[in-house]
């Protein structure tokens, strides 16, 4: 889909949630609130539903989570022009509760149309019900509370997209303690906003598109966090490594 085609139908995607009356959130929303940032880029990011201050002025992160939010992405480079931003719920949620599973039923479909519109590399979740509801429609698993910790900052396959799911920056508001872990969090950012710039010309991605190597070995790492990637760091060090090498270090030796 082409700039100016993709523009279009998220204004047209815009209007039709700015005049939905589909549940009783509704009812007593100032705002309904759409998406901001660029659609089409790489990164995708799904916070949970807007706050007070962004249900009146309608805009997206601007209360007291949106000046975290905005410290986290200074702190790793990112500017907001490189990334689109949503909620789940789309109505602002009375006295901030948790989202109901039907009234996540009933707006998420707005949020797949997003994503079948933006075509993201990579759906950034905000939060356990964004991670939530992405594990069951892309991965057709259930992500449970006490398993959600171990998923942050984890870069996860999910078809033809990553899913990585982060921390809500609200979390700083009660547990300033976990800041220096939010900032490593959303650092990656960073990197997963482009990919490698070896990716041409690696032979990872030549064993890639031959079927000799699982294509998750791209996915990860010279699509997804190639700043890890053991190939890469030799590379910017001018390290000789052999073409076998496998992002991780590990020689394939029967690759030729």
């Amino acid at each position: 889909m082409d700039r100016n085609t993709l523009v279009q139908e998220m204004e047209r995607l815009d209007r039709e949630i700015r005049s939905c009356t589909r549940c009783p959130l509704c009812e007593g929303a100032v705002s309904h609130l759409t998406g901001e940032g660029r659609p089409g880029s790489r990164l995708l990011l799904v916070a949970q539903a807007p706050g007070a201050q962004e249900d009146a002025a309608g805009r997206m992160f601007i209360g007291p989570s949106g000046t975290v939010f905005r410290k986290l992405l200074h702190h790793s480079g990112i500017s907001w022009d490189e990334f689109y931003v949503t909620n789940l719920i789309k109505c602002r949620l009375p006295h901030n509760r948790r989202p109901k599973q039907l009234e996540i039923r009933t707006c998420s479909s707005y949020l797949d149309r997003e994503i079948a519109l933006c075509q993201p590399e990579i759906l950034v979740p905000l939060g356990y019900y964004a991670a939530r509801y992405l594990f069951v429609s892309l991965l057709e698993r259930e992500l449970s509370r006490a398993a959600y910790p171990s998923q942050l900052g984890t870069l996860i396959p999910a078809g033809q997209a990553k899913i990585f799911p982060l921390s809500h920056p609200a979390l700083l508001l009660h547990q300033s303690s976990r800041e220096e872990q939010l900032y490593k969090q959303y650092h990656l950012l960073s990197v997963l906003r482009s990919v490698c710039i070896w990716y041409e010309v690696c032979p990872i991605t030549a064993y890639t598109r031959t079927g000799l190597i699982d294509p998750v070995w791209s996915d990860l790492y010279c699509r997804g966090d190639w700043a890890s990637c053991v190939r890469y760091q030799m590379e910017e060090q001018h390290i000789f490594h052999p073409d076998r090498m496998m992002p991780d270090g590990t020689i394939d030796r029967s690759l030729p």
